[in-house]
């Protein structure tokens, strides 16, 4: 049974826990690194590393997609940034990433998200993207889903992100016809990554709708206000473990239809990544941690999508320091600073050798302590 906790009469609240919460054991085996394997697979698409690009201009422009393909992840463009609005972003971004953490960063943010998207550019992008090889990713959100879904489908993606901050199966409106994820979905002919989700009935739903993977957490770090705008937040360790429960009763639901998780929230270390994956995800999408290395096109500035909503933003932007090194340093080394922040999945392989798994589904069954 979930701990539950009386906060006062009449009101109980369940107890969660954060990846800082939590620590992988050992098991009575290790491994040799070179015989551990941190490869998956969504759908027809093969990836190297359990990594998806968060689809933030800061990190995602169609060079480091194209880029974190080569290196075995999955780069994630959004039709709904900068690169769709304007021709030629990069003064942009250059003036972006100049700003300071003040005030005056999140109005600067709204206003060059003021710009109106264009499909052609949505279509000129996917084009680079496929011209880089690869896997092609975007994402929509779910608002903009059907008035986009066209433009995007004609341009020939691969793989359909829907995230937003909170995505249902069953959106309510009084006032404009809101997206059937289940009826869309099985129009489709190509994988759907929808999310984030929070909680075990959520993610249930979301994978009746059919979609390939589903995105769990808000993408919540330190430079996130969801919390303080919206009083939303997710403990990440207990959000993994819930939908990876959802995610085995759906298989014996379906008799063995497997959906991929994908944890979005609280990941900056190799140790966020091995935490995330031993609790239940199969790959993480990664954010600010991509920021850090010199193919960001923002500099190193960093900020979520949400941090440019025009009336609500909900994030705070995040000054741009001095990259740590190349994307292939940040993602395979070699490290010279022992915070974890380099060599993300070279320390997530030493992890998995360490507690003596040869591959990521294997890693999922590893035991997992309190420590805090």
């Amino acid at each position: 049974m979930r701990d539950v906790v009386e906060i006062g009469l009449g009101k109980t609240a369940q107890r969660g826990y954060h990846l800082d919460d939590i620590a992988i054991v050992p098991s009575r085996r290790t491994r040799d690194v070179d015989d551990v394997s941190t490869s998956w697979q969504l759908d027809a698409y093969p990836f190297g590393i359990p990594c998806v690009g968060h689809p933030s201009d800061a990190t995602m422009s169609p060079a480091s997609a194209v880029r974190l393909g080569q290196l075995g992840g999955l780069g994630v463009l959004n039709v709904e940034g900068l690169w769709t609005r304007y021709e030629n972003p990069t003064k942009v971004l250059e003036e972006l990433a100049g700003l300071d953490e003040d005030a005056r960063a999140t109005k600067k943010l709204q206003e060059v998200y003021a710009e109106p998207i264009r499909p052609d550019l949505i279509a000129e992008r996917v084009r680079e993207l496929r011209a880089g090889g690869g896997t092609v990713a975007v994402r929509v959100s779910p608002q903009h889903t059907l008035a986009l879904a066209p433009v995007i489908l004609d341009a020939g993606v691969d793989i359909l992100v829907i995230q937003g901050t909170i995505v249902s199966a069953e959106h309510v409106s009084t006032t404009d016809e809101p997206l059937n994820l289940k009826e869309f979905i099985a129009d489709l002919d190509l994988p759907v990554i929808v999310g984030g989700c929070t909680d075990y009935k959520t993610a249930l739903h979301l994978m009746r709708t059919g979609a390939a993977g589903v995105i769990v957490g808000i993408g919540g770090d330190e430079w996130s206000t969801t919390e303080s705008v919206l009083g939303i937040r997710v403990p990440m360790a207990t959000a993994i473990a819930d939908a990876a429960a959802a995610r085995r009763d759906y298989l014996d639901e379906t008799g063995g239809r497997y959906v991929h998780l994908i944890a979005d929230g609280d990941i900056q270390t190799s140790g966020d990544i091995a935490k995330a994956l031993g609790c239940g995800a199969d790959a993480v999408m990664l954010g600010e941690p991509l920021s850090l290395c010199e193919e960001a096109p923002a500099g190193g500035a960093w900020w979520h999508s949400a941090a440019s909503h025009p009336s609500l933003p909900r994030g705070a932007f995040e000054v741009a320091g001095e990259p740590l090194g190349s994307m292939e340093e940040l993602l395979f080394g070699p490290a010279d600073e022992a915070d974890g922040q380099l060599n993300l999945f070279g320390g997530l392989r030493r992890a998995m050798a360490k507690c003596g798994y040869r591959d990521l589904k294997e890693f999922q069954k590893v035991g997992l302590v309190l420590d805090r």
